[in-house]
């Protein structure tokens, strides 16, 4: 077993001389032990740390329009930023790897503020099945992937369909944003989450209008 991990720790170094990994936020390279994203941009891209206040902004906004008990996010996001980069890294760029990545990385935080307590199972918000098809994997489905994994929580991405394509949120109006998505989820699978306490997972929460479409199909 240890002379397999030495192998593959020099094939890794072989193939490093000539595709050297690079940090996803700033482009710059990565050194030993550093995967995606380097230590200088971990520690720049700013934190909510929401696990800690849960009377958060997040929370005072979404409780209002639907019943729930906690609202987190991992990042604070702001355009041009470095959280910017990553998430347009894994929507547009083909890196799932980046969704698992920091799925595992708020999931170690949620485990030892002990949510994992109060979940029963994981959701992510579902894309428009030609949408998947073309990007070839769901952004959301790959962060909770990640948070399942370090959570040790089941998953199911069969209980929520999203039945309408819909336009990109991006320049909506709040307004507009909440018609968009009114009507295009359904639970097909009820039964599933009958009487289970819901994580509901999406990569980017702006007016929180799509997240509140998913939350009311499954609370009907």
């Amino acid at each position: 077993m240890a002379m397999k991990s030495i192998v593959l720790e020099l094939w890794e170094d072989f193939l490093a001389l000539f595709y050297p990994p690079y940090c996803r936020a700033c482009l710059g390279s990565l050194v030993k032990g550093e995967h995606l994203i380097c230590t200088a941009c971990m520690l720049e891209m700013p934190q909510t740390h929401y696990h800690q206040n849960l009377n958060n902004p997040f929370y005072e906004r979404l409780s209002l329009r639907f019943p729930i008990c906690y609202a987190l996010a991992l990042f604070h996001f702001s355009k041009k930023g470095k959280v910017q980069r990553v998430l347009h890294a894994l929507k547009y760029k083909n890196q799932p790897e980046l969704g698992v990545y920091l799925g595992k990385l708020y999931g170690s935080q949620l485990v030892s503020a002990k949510f994992t307590k109060s979940v029963d199972l994981i959701i992510p918000v579902p894309l428009f099945a030609a949408r998947q098809r073309t990007r070839g994997y769901n952004q959301s489905s790959q962060f909770a992937l990640g948070l399942a994994e370090k959570m040790n929580l089941p998953i199911d991405e069969s209980v929520l369909e999203r039945v309408t394509a819909t336009q990109t949120q991006t320049r909506k109006s709040k307004l507009h944003r909440w018609t968009n998505v009114a009507a295009v989820f359904h639970v097909k699978k009820p039964q599933a989450i009958h009487k289970k306490h819901i994580l509901l997972v999406d990569d980017v929460i702006t007016t929180g209008s799509t997240i509140e479409a998913c939350a009311q199909a499954l609370l009907q």
